[in-house]
């Protein structure tokens, strides 16, 4: 039975723009039933005002960065890379506390639901206080990140690290990683402790930092803890060039090629930033049904390189979008980010698009987030389909981008035309959470953030 209808006028639906969309939500905050072609609306639907999109899954953050975002921006050594700027981002792990985490994770939360996400994979090593020593609740910034997604109406899927050592030829952790350390009893008592908390927006898989953070043998026994569980397995994996020499060095194999080799992955594991790889690894990870995570906003940042975005996708691999670091926060720029690299590689335009098969990019990039969503956040389903949670994003058809478009060419506008704000509402789980663009805890939310910003770095 139907808890709650909407009607749209127009609404993604399995891969196409539908017309007259009538979408009926269950008891749970699932989808019941999505029937185009329904007029007029009914007289008991909620008509809402713009064309639906699904909500998105963010498959990647570190919501403590957000504190950090712009802050690294300056060349303060002669080489300044991604090795530098994880020494500077490292002054903020050591020095955030679990009330600034819940406030600047809740910012956070409320500016990812603006830019269109509902669920986030919460890539979590931030484990220990200030001096390395154990919270007397081992969960204590566990709870922070999960009452900060409570408390703004965001999906989250809680992915507890296995950090143990430094590097390939290092038994140990460096002085300032020493909030990270987790072996792999701990952290498969936080995803125990995370999946059993009963919260209806809340579950739990686990992560492996990177190959040269953790053993084999550590990642074994994680793997042991998991079993035949259905539940996520995400892992840093060839995001730099360093790292795949690193590797090779370390084991004779590149990293995605020992990843293959070592370990049976399967649809549970997934591949985050996948960088820099060979046309033989990626077959390795279309034949283990395993997916990607490609941040690309953040990557542009940080200077990693161009995924092999044509590899990937002719392979069939689940890719899924992820913010990272969060100096971008909205799906659409991440898609742009994405597809435009690539142009700028290739020298060519479109080149996500597949002739004859979906030619618009956006589409096709949108899709492939979407279902590979699902397996990344640990849920059956996604997106506008009977049986997913009941997600949504209503577009303001009057934003600067979108205004007078074609209705066939919404969502290529909001990719490579708009600019923020263009998402009107937001649905989660069918309950609304983002109204004409704002969130009703928006300005307690804020000001919590403003003074947790003042404390970390001054005024």
């Amino acid at each position: 039975m139907s808890e709650h209808v909407f009607w749209a006028p127009q609404a993604w639906v399995n891969g196409r723009w539908e017309r007259d969309v009538c979408l009926e939500v269950d008891a749970r905050g699932h989808w019941a039933a999505i029937t185009p072609g329904v007029t007029p609306a009914p007289t008991h639907a909620t008509v809402l005002p713009g064309p639906v999109l699904p909500g998105l899954v963010n498959a990647h953050s570190h919501a403590f960065q957000r504190a950090f975002a712009g802050l690294a921006e300056r060349r303060e050594t002669e080489a300044d890379d991604f090795w530098s700027w994880r020494d500077r981002m490292y002054g903020a792990a050591l020095r955030i506390t679990p009330a600034q985490m819940r406030a600047v994770a809740a910012q956070l939360y409320v500016e990812l639901l603006q830019g269109g996400y509902t669920q986030v994979c919460e890539f979590h090593y931030l484990h220990h206080q200030e001096d390395g020593q154990p919270y007397a609740d081992e969960a204590t910034m566990v709870w922070a990140l999960a009452d900060a997604a409570q408390d703004a109406g965001m999906g989250l899927t809680l992915l507890p690290v296995l950090y143990e050592r430094a590097g390939f030829q290092q038994s140990n952790l460096r002085p300032d990683q020493r909030r990270f350390a987790g072996t792999p009893d701990f952290i498969a008592r936080l995803q125990a402790t995370v999946q059993a908390s009963g919260r209806p927006l809340l579950n739990a898989g686990v992560a492996i930092h990177s190959l040269r953070a953790a053993s084999a043998a550590s990642i074994d026994a994680l793997l042991a803890h998991v079993g035949d569980a259905h539940m996520p397995i995400h892992i840093h994996v060839a995001e730099q060039m360093q790292e795949v020499r690193d590797c090779l060095a370390a084991t004779g194999q590149r990293p995605i090629a020992h990843l293959a080799q070592r370990w049976s992955m399967d649809s549970r594991w997934q591949l985050v930033h996948a960088t820099h790889t060979e046309a033989a690894e990626i077959e390795a990870v279309a034949r283990s049904g395993a997916g990607i995570v490609i941040c690309p906003s953040t990557e542009g940042n940080l200077g990693d390189g161009f995924a092999d975005l044509p590899g990937w996708l002719a392979a069939g691999v689940p890719m899924a979008l992820g913010s990272d670091s969060h100096v971008g926060r909205q799906w659409n720029e991440e898609i742009r980010w994405l597809e435009y690299g690539q142009r700028l590689r290739l020298q060519q335009r479109n080149v996500a698009a597949a002739q004859g098969h979906q030619p618009a990019t956006a589409a096709r990039l949108l899709e492939a987030a979407v279902h590979a969503g699902a397996a990344a956040s640990g849920h059956a389903n996604w997106g506008l389909q009977v049986g997913a949670r009941a997600d949504a994003l209503v577009l303001d058809v009057q934003a600067p981008g979108l205004l007078g478009v074609p209705g066939s060419h919404l969502l290529d506008a909001l990719v490579f035309a708009t600019h923020p704000p263009a998402i009107r509402d937001v649905y989660v789980a069918g309950q609304h959470v983002i109204r004409q663009g704002q969130h009703p805890a928006q300005s307690a939310v804020a000001q919590h953030f403003e003074a947790a910003m003042r404390e970390l770095w001054g005024t």
